[in-house]
């Protein structure tokens, strides 16, 4: 996924270079060369190629919330969680 941007990137360097070592260019327009060629559109492209796997994460820190929210169902009538004591006595005994 990254192949492209970086050698984007690549490119965008020895334009960059050309331009710094050509008698005519300057490193200042060479730094400008590369951040409007390359860094610019490289981070938009990514930003973008990222927003679904952003949203994905949203919506998945949000369910995980809500689900800790929530209260947990108990099996047990008071929620405590231990193992119930016998509450009701055998047919045809007493405690």
């Amino acid at each position: 996924m990254y192949l492209v941007p970086i050698a984007w990137l690549y490119v965008a360097l020895m334009m960059s270079v050309a331009e710094a070592t050509h008698s005519n260019g300057t490193v200042l327009g060479a730094i400008i060369t590369f951040v409007l060629y390359g860094v610019l559109p490289v981070g938009l492209v990514l930003y973008f190629m990222g927003s679904p796997a952003r949203r994905r994460a949203i919506k998945a820190r949000e369910a995980a919330e809500l689900a800790a929210a929530r209260p947990v169902d108990s099996v047990q009538p008071d929620g405590s969680g231990l193992a119930p004591a016998d509450p009701v006595a055998p047919v045809g005994k007493e405690p």
